[in-house]
């Protein structure tokens, strides 16, 4: 058996965790069953995790930045929004249900939740929606003034939230529904004119 060192081994033993975790969940995952997938021992493991749950979010990790997905540049909001979904369906869904549904007894145990748990993963990179409605902006889509947090990320939320409540990718119809139906009316409405000053009206 080929000797596998540093990055190649690391990244073994990852794909292995990662299959272990979606086969079994967190409850019933362990380093010694990684190992063993692996071909390794599990001191290989102890020298790099100290514990299963440290692993676990090595192998999230990893799981994403493999997983990233391209910006598209259609040229339009609503082409931009209906392919990163789809690419998600692709690519992502199966991180979605991992980080929501397999990891019951990890949050308890770290004291943290899914939302914490994104954010320490995908660190300090700018989020799929900040660079979809940031295009939208400079093509004059969307105006920046009627833009705010809970915004921007809408479109993705309902989506997450629909692969959570089927446990399987978004469908045609409802990525049509988040898009159409909800998201572009939001996001392309106008801004309310100011309101004339006292001055203006006497």
């Amino acid at each position: 058996m080929q000797r596998r060192r540093g990055k190649e081994l690391e990244e073994a033993l990852l794909d292995a965790a990662w299959a272990e975790l979606t086969e079994r969940g967190y409850a019933a995952f362990t380093l010694e069953s990684v190992a063993k997938r692996a071909g390794t021992s599990t001191p290989v493991i102890y020298r790099r995790w100290v514990n299963k749950a440290l692993m676990v979010e090595a192998a999230l990790t990893h799981a994403s930045s493999v997983r990233v997905i391209e910006i598209p540049d259609t040229g339009t909001l609503r082409g931009d929004l209906i392919a990163v979904m789809r690419a998600a369906n692709t690519e992502r869904v199966d991180l979605l249900v991992a980080t929501a549904v397999l990891l019951d007894g990890y949050f308890a145990e770290r004291g943290s939740n899914p939302e914490q748990l994104r954010e320490q993963i995908l660190g300090s990179r700018r989020s799929v929606a900040e660079s979809i409605v940031q295009q939208a902006v400079d093509w004059g889509e969307v105006d920046v003034s009627v833009l705010e947090p809970r915004l921007i990320s809408l479109p993705f939320d309902l989506f997450r939230h629909e692969v959570l409540m089927t446990l399987k990718p978004v469908s045609e119809e409802a990525i049509t529904r988040i898009v159409d139906g909800i998201t572009l009316p939001l996001l392309t409405r106008r801004p309310l004119p100011a309101p004339a000053s006292t001055e203006e009206t006497r």
